[in-house]
């Protein structure tokens, strides 16, 4: 999976499913930008380790929910390490879990808009680039609850089934011109993220599993990869769910 001479943007890469997937490109070959929000010293490690491996790196700052700052930095990466060829669109947003019955209105739209904006600024910002130079691939990061709900989850999984539809359509509208655009769903992932859950509970929903375990960051990112490499270059529009066949289409 040839990534020599591409450029990719990881949003929220500084930690978890996104420093794995920004790791790996790299590895591949990819000059990789690490975009993070608050946890700048992360993200610097992260391109350490990238470079001190023979990559090329470069750490960037902004809030994927604001879209001046998502164009300023993809302006910065570009002139930076040239073009963007892969976006994967990571970044984490916060959200409650607890019954539907607790939320308010406000709440509840919060995860919806933050999840939709992030989405939605980085492929305005990077599509026009991509389109005109008729090739590109852009990965978004879901969950397997967007189609498999929990209880206290409605937020997440209602925000994440928004994502998978944007996904859907986008990439009917820019199949034409060569870009491609993909879902990737992990399951439970043991990331920072999840570190909350009981044990008991992630040993539980690993059983599940026909492959008896839950997911690491690097089964993401290499599902991530692989979607964004030429190997995968006669898919779009495709939801992936990485879970060990606990969610299986």
């Amino acid at each position: 999976m040839d990534m020599k001479n591409r450029v990719a943007l990881v949003t929220g890469a500084s930690r978890g499913i996104g420093r794995a997937t920004a790791k790996l490109f790299a590895a591949e070959g990819a000059a990789v930008a690490v975009n993070y929000l608050q946890s700048e010293s992360a993200a610097r490690v992260v391109v350490e380790e990238i470079t001190n491996a023979g990559g090329k790196a470069m750490a960037v700052r902004a809030d994927v929910r604001d879209e001046a700052q998502v164009r300023a930095m993809v302006a910065e990466v570009e002139l930076t390490l040239g073009p963007l060829d892969i976006l994967v669109s990571n970044a984490a947003i916060g959200f409650l879990v607890k019954p539907f019955t607790k939320f308010t209105w406000d709440e509840f739209q919060a995860k919806l808009n933050g999840e939709l904006k992030s989405i939605f600024f980085c492929c305005q910002a990077v599509l026009p680039g991509m389109t005109e130079r008729g090739s590109g691939s852009i990965i978004a990061i879901s969950s397997t609850l967007s189609r498999h709900s929990s209880p206290g989850f409605i937020a997440h999984s209602t925000a994440k089934s928004g994502l998978d539809a944007f996904v859907r359509s986008l990439a009917e509208e820019v199949g034409p011109f060569g870009v491609r655009v993909n879902v990737v769903a992990p399951g439970l992932t043991l990331t920072d993220a999840t570190a909350w859950l009981p044990e008991e509970q992630k040993a539980m929903i690993g059983d599940m599993a026909p492959l008896k375990r839950v997911a690491l960051p690097e089964d993401i990112a290499g599902a991530v990869l692989a979607i964004a490499s030429d190997n995968s270059r006669f898919i779009t529009g495709c939801y992936i769910p990485v879970s060990g066949g606990l969610l299986m289409l």
